[in-house]
């Protein structure tokens, strides 16, 4: 029997499977966009979290966000580019939006969580 969790966002409640990294954001673009059963490409998602990464080394260099925060989602950053065990919190389906968003979406909630 698969256990959930239940997290929030400005939709309101829903149920998210126990383990995942990821959230609501993440689990609502898995509901409703179920087109084809494949996921983002792994470099995809990879090139995302590289731009994360960068994005808090820069912010943190101009004195945008504390040392701290810089240094836990780069952290968790590396520790999504090197450990195989946590791809699997990237669900997404390839063909979720023209935008990208729930895949962006997807990446900050993992990193945030591991942050």
């Amino acid at each position: 029997m698969k256990k959930f969790r239940i997290e929030h966002d400005s939709m309101g409640e829903l149920k998210v499977p126990e383990q995942a990294l990821y959230g609501a954001q993440t689990q609502r673009a898995v509901n409703n966009f179920p087109i084809s059963g494949q996921r983002m490409p792994l470099p995809f998602i990879q090139a995302i979290i590289q731009i994360k990464s960068s994005a808090a080394a820069t912010n943190q260099a101009l004195n945008l966000i504390p040392t701290h925060l810089a240094e836990a989602i780069i952290n968790a950053c590396n520790d999504l580019l090197t450990r195989d065990d946590l791809l699997n919190h990237f669900p997404v389906d390839i063909f979720q939006t023209g935008s990208g968003t729930s895949s962006n979406m997807n990446v900050n909630e993992v990193v945030a969580h591991l942050a």
